[in-house]
């Protein structure tokens, strides 16, 4: 079963997704997708371009955010590298959820469809509607959604695949949280990339430029906002670095106990990481109480899971399933049974263990099966959002209730840490990997040196012939 951290964690991104979609400011799209007579190529990714219409439309949607505030903004050609650079990550992501049969049907995008109405108090006709007013097609209104969709998916099962937070992590993050209230912290962060395996004359180039935007932070010529969004290469440039709020356990240990120390505004770094050089600036503050003396049930349990995708239909699974539960009445072990079977990653490593939980951590309707088991006891196959469930109760406790949510908090808060930093990893190394020829405004290619790219990320300059078809083509 998927940790209780990211399904929150999608639905509050997806969320987020589609609302930028409709609020983006495509007002000004319209008249910059209307003065190109001939549309051209703005960078071939991979398999797939990306063409000079689609781009100047992303340029206006960050135009139209900032309208009032254009002073804010990085000089233009600093603004369409940024632009153009999200945009080749969102082909990435988009490219490798098809690769692994990732993908948004009709009825989910309909859904989406109706969410985002709602969201923005109207029906759908007047959503179409607005959207027409806002220079957009509904047709590129939806297929800009799937994309939303499909990326947000991808993230989910990068998560299910790949993050796991144990009862020991938890167990030792507890321990120094507070029992009455824990505080959060609001972050900012300007980077300097420096590419993997950076020499030291390229270290030394990214030190001089990070010193410099400190310098200029801290004789006041310029806010840490203003700062990020001219000169920072994060992913997050464009919102001022911020970084939002987060909990200790959601700040790398090595800064913890430094931000605890600083006051509103302040500035540290600049610190060497992984990407490059960044500046770290605390916003603000806050504190959020804990919860009440009541008590509430946790649960202990192994899990054998069998997904139901796009190659596995519902009744193959539920008979793969009922397979598994016959050979557990047989006398098999449930543990290595789920090792050798499962389909969830991150419980299939520890032999299905879950670890304890609360009744509705994994859903209702998976907290009442469990409930209605003895300790010791293994349920039939079950139907669940993550397919078919043999689950098998280990033990069962009472613990208080302020316990067992500041739990909750700390496994959800280390996830998100986690997840963000393996994130962030993969789109370095996917974009790193990737081939990418980046077009001026001519349809001229810039490579082998590619404005378009990501400062940390190595380059790739040898065309594969269908490439070399659609370099050659410009459209």
């Amino acid at each position: 079963m998927t940790p209780a951290f990211s399904k929150r964690a999608k639905r509050t991104l997806l969320a987020a997704a589609l609302a930028s979609l409709l609020l983006g400011g495509t007002v000004q799209a319209q008249s910059y997708a209307g003065s190109q007579p001939l549309d051209r190529i703005a960078a071939v990714v991979n398999e797939d371009v990306i063409l000079r219409s689609e781009l100047d439309r992303a340029i206006a949607n960050i135009r139209g955010q900032y309208a009032g505030k254009e002073n804010q903004l990085p000089p233009a050609d600093v603004l369409e590298r940024q632009v153009l650079e999200r945009l080749v990550l969102m082909r990435l992501q988009i490219a490798r959820a098809t690769d692994s049969g990732i993908n948004a049907g009709d009825e989910e995008l309909e859904r989406a469809v109706q969410g985002v109405a709602e969201q923005n108090s109207m029906s759908v006709d007047q959503l179409r509607q607005r959207i027409a007013q806002d220079g957009m097609s509904f047709a590129e209104f939806r297929n800009n959604l799937r994309d939303e969709i499909v990326t947000q998916k991808l993230r989910q099962s990068f998560a299910q695949s790949r993050i796991n937070v144990s009862e020991g992590e938890v167990d030792a993050a507890m321990a120094t949280a507070s029992a009455t209230a824990s505080q959060q912290f609001r972050l900012a962060h300007i980077l300097v990339g420096a590419p993997d395996g950076a020499t030291p004359e390229q270290l030394a180039v990214a030190q001089k430029k990070i010193e410099g935007v400190q310098a200029l932070i801290d004789k006041g010529e310029m806010t840490f906002a203003a700062a990020a969004v001219r000169y920072s290469d994060s992913p997050n440039a464009l919102e001022g670095g911020d970084l939002g709020w987060r909990g200790l356990n959601e700040i790398p240990p090595a800064f913890a106990q430094t931000i605890q120390q600083m006051q509103a505004g302040q500035v540290i770094g600049p610190i060497r990481g992984p990407s490059g050089f960044q500046l770290l600036q605390l916003v603000e503050t806050r504190s959020v109480g804990a919860g009440s003396g009541e008590q509430v049930t946790q649960f202990s349990a192994r899990q054998i899971v069998v997904k139901v995708d796009d190659k596995t239909d519902d009744a193959t699974a539920k008979s793969r399933a009922e397979t598994l539960a016959a050979r557990i009445t047989g006398g098999a072990e449930f543990a290595k049974l789920a090792a050798e079977s499962s389909d969830d990653a991150p419980t299939k490593r520890r032999g299905g263990d879950m670890g304890w939980f609360g009744a509705d951590t994994y859903g209702t309707d998976f907290g009442m099966q469990v409930a209605s088991l003895s300790d010791g006891q293994t349920s039939a196959p079950f139907k669940t959002e993550a397919g078919w469930v043999i689950v098998q109760r280990i033990g069962s406790r009472q613990v208080a209730a302020a316990d067992e949510s500041q739990r909750a908090q700390v496994r959800e808060t280390i996830g998100r840490r986690k997840l963000e930093e393996e994130w962030n990893r993969f789109l370095r190394e996917m974009r790193g990997e990737a081939f990418v020829d980046v077009r001026n405004a001519e349809g001229k290619s810039t490579s082998p040196v590619q404005e378009g790219a990501a400062p940390n990320t190595p380059q790739k300059t040898t065309l594969t012939p269908e490439q070399q078809a659609r370099s050659a083509s410009g459209t």
